[in-house]
């Protein structure tokens, strides 16, 4: 670089350094505070540096100054950049608008799939039901040994109550059946969702073989009078867990719906269009999920009274309900 080069730059440099100084005044206040804090008058002027600083590094390189300011400027320009244009809300508010608009929306848009989850969980439940009373045997087909616990068919009633109501917690291994049947269902919530994309088949096939197990489960108790206790002991967290897989397999549905049925869009554009809500309900399905958890590690070791277990489980179930209805909608 020769001295009038040298002069040039200088002069460049001084003529304006100050706005470039009030700039990034002005985007080190926003990325500590949000532009959202600043006032009228400040706002306007990072937008108006922002426009003069980017043209200030356009002419930097065109006449090739020094590189310590056209590094300068860069870096300068790309901050104001997020300042200007990137999303302000924190993850705070990302996390608020969430739960109060993004997800009950979503669930909302997509109750047509998250019915069809339920439906294949209830054709499931209904099949396995009425297979068990046609042969018992059944059971065993669709409950694997350690999902059982030997609570089969040649358990006594006696277990079975005993199992229901934790009367002896060291017999009944209690404790150790709920964390596997929580740790299945888990993993078929996961399964349903993620293996959605691949034409829908085994979202549809595991939320159904799932109703078989809790159909025939159901039908087990059933036949030694102890419907109503298993109803309440499943009520208490089960409402919320089941009808986790049920969202998990819409949103399944959702997006191998849209890898069969594209429209006029390429199939990758319309899966990434599903799973804009699709991701929400996966979501929603593992917030549902740590809550029956919960559900079931504290209320069913605390709450024996059958009519409190179907309270809690299906008061909880409403608040869902009335969550995925009512948020989001706009007042006034």
């Amino acid at each position: 670089m020769n001295e009038g080069d040298l002069l040039r730059s200088a002069r460049f440099r001084r003529e304006r350094e100050a706005d470039w100084q009030r700039l990034e005044t002005l985007v080190s206040e926003a990325e500590k505070h949000g532009v959202q804090r600043l006032g009228f008058e400040a706002a306007r002027d990072l937008a108006t540096l922002y426009r003069q600083a980017t043209t200030s590094l356009a002419i930097a390189r065109e006449i090739s100054l020094d590189k310590g300011l056209l590094d300068y400027l860069e870096a300068l320009t790309a901050r104001a950049y997020l300042s200007v244009y990137a999303p302000q809300e924190r993850v705070g508010g990302l996390v608020a608008r969430f739960f109060r608009d993004s997800a009950p929306r979503a669930m909302r848009r997509s109750v047509w799939y998250i019915l069809a989850g339920f439906l294949c969980m209830g054709l499931g439940a209904l099949v396995g039901y009425l297979l068990y009373f046609e042969n018992s045997a059944w059971y065993h087909v669709f409950l694997p040994s350690g999902l059982a616990g030997g609570r089969g068919p040649e358990a006594s009633t006696g277990f079975l109550r005993s199992v229901i109501y934790d009367e002896d917690p060291a017999v009944s291994g209690l404790g150790a059946f709920a964390t596997y049947l929580f740790s299945h269902n888990t993993r078929i919530a996961i399964f349903v969702f993620g293996l959605g994309a691949f034409l829908c088949a085994p979202a549809i096939l595991l939320t159904f073989y799932n109703g078989l197990v809790f159909g025939a489960f159901v039908a087990l108790h059933v036949e030694r009078g102890l419907g109503p206790d298993i109803g309440g002991w499943l009520s208490i967290h089960g409402v919320t867990e089941l009808s986790a897989i049920c969202i998990a397999c819409g949103a399944g549905i959702q997006l191998g719906l849209a890898v069969l049925f594209p429209g006029r869009d390429a199939r990758a554009v319309a899966l990434r269009k599903a799973g804009r809500d699709a991701v929400k309900l996966a979501i929603v399905a593992a917030l549902m999920l740590v809550a029956a958890a919960f559900l079931e590690g504290f209320g069913r070791q605390l709450v024996q009274d059958m009519g409190a277990r179907y309270g809690i489980g299906w008061g909880v179930g409403a608040l869902w309900l009335a969550w995925f209805t009512l948020g989001g909608r706009r007042r006034g």
